[in-house]
């Protein structure tokens, strides 16, 4: 056997001066008699109040006590195998809206594409909270949520020539993230720490072609790892350099953007940002993709969170100890009902009293 509290037990201790109390007031009670006076009449007017009733009734009530001292401290024995209540894994989604992803190297290109996989992975998600930084040189957010047609809608209109700053800054984005998913788990009714105490599961999918203009995004992505936050880095785009197109306002096409010398401006997923994102993600024990040819790599990480859900229900599935506090409370509030019931006094003993009292008259 053992206790869900056992600390409690010292509770007993007061069992044994509990029962030195009606011992004590018997003994005083026999002394104020004693100086009361004439026997006969002290007799009867204390007949039944120090005798078995009175014993009887303190052993009860020190046994009722020393039972519930024994319940409070959570006697458990036996087992039984509990499934917790799943609690799913909360997702941010990292997307690089930077114009250098309006690149064709990925069909039709790159920012489309990854619009349309990250579309595709979150209308496959079962339950799991979403929420989306959209990243450039500052971010736009989309809280954390489980509604995936409304982040459709912030998506699907969505494009570099919408975000405030050019550029790209991956160490802002990271912590943007982690805020999103900190916020996520204070909101009222969220379960990110619950039942049996463990917290739900936190990734950041960052999908970028992994030019940094400022920041450090290794040291941002150790702050998440110290906060129990996975990353998971995709890298878009191709070795070879690929033109960046303009745009007019009205969405037609204009050329390749060039820089102040006239030259094409190229962009690239060179080894260098490679190497930079894998260390971003093993920094947190996420891992990195390469997106291949005509895809952005977000089906490996779908199997990657399939793994999770199923390390997540083996986990959920403990075994506890059975609390039979009841079996000792009962007891107890029996005895205390046993004791509330016997009488204070015993009538045949005031008969016998009061006539030997008028025997002692006559």
């Amino acid at each position: 056997m053992s206790f869900r509290n056992p600390d409690l037990l010292w509770l007993l201790a007061m069992v044994p001066l509990l029962g030195l109390v009606p011992l004590a007031a018997f003994r005083l009670r026999q002394r104020a008699t004693r100086r009361f006076g004439d026997p006969a009449v002290a007799a009867m007017l204390t007949v039944g109040r120090s005798g078995p009733w009175r014993a009887a009734r303190a052993v009860l009530f020190v046994l009722a006590v020393a039972f519930a001292c024994v319940a409070f401290a959570g006697p458990q024995w036996g087992s039984r195998t509990r499934v917790l209540r799943k609690r799913g894994i909360d997702v941010v989604i990292a997307l690089d809206f930077s114009k250098s992803m309006l690149a064709r190297d990925v069909r039709p290109s790159r920012i489309e594409r990854a619009k349309a996989e990250v579309l595709r992975f979150v209308e496959e998600l079962d339950g799991d909270r979403v929420g989306v930084v959209a990243f450039a040189g500052e971010t736009m957010e989309f809280p954390m949520t489980t509604d995936y047609s409304a982040l459709g809608l912030f998506f699907r209109d969505l494009g570099p020539y919408d975000m405030p700053v050019g550029g790209t800054a991956i160490a802002r984005a990271l912590v943007a993230s982690r805020r999103l998913l900190e916020r996520g788990g204070r909101t009222p009714g969220s379960d990110a720490a619950t039942e049996g105490g463990a917290p739900r599961s936190r990734i950041v999918i960052l999908m970028t072609d992994g030019e940094d203009h400022e920041g450090d995004p290794v040291e941002a992505a150790r702050q998440l790892a110290g906060a129990g936050i996975r990353v998971y880095t995709v890298g878009i785009g191709s070795r070879a350099g690929e033109p960046v197109p303009t745009y007019a306002p009205d969405g037609t096409w204009t050329g390749y953007l060039r820089d102040e010398a006239g030259e094409l401006v190229q962009t690239s997923l060179t080894e260098e940002n490679e190497r930079q994102l894998r260390e971003v993600a093993e920094a947190t024990g996420g891992r990195y993709f390469a997106a291949g040819r005509g895809a952005v790599g977000i089906e490996q990480i779908r199997r990657e969170m399939r793994q999770m859900h199923q390390d997540e229900q083996r986990a959920r599935r403990v075994t506890v100890n059975e609390d039979r506090y009841a079996l000792w409370l009962l007891p107890a509030f029996l005895l205390l009902v046993l004791e509330s019931l016997l009488p204070e006094a015993w009538t045949g003993g005031w008969r016998r009293a009061k006539r030997r009292v008028g025997e002692g008259e006559r």
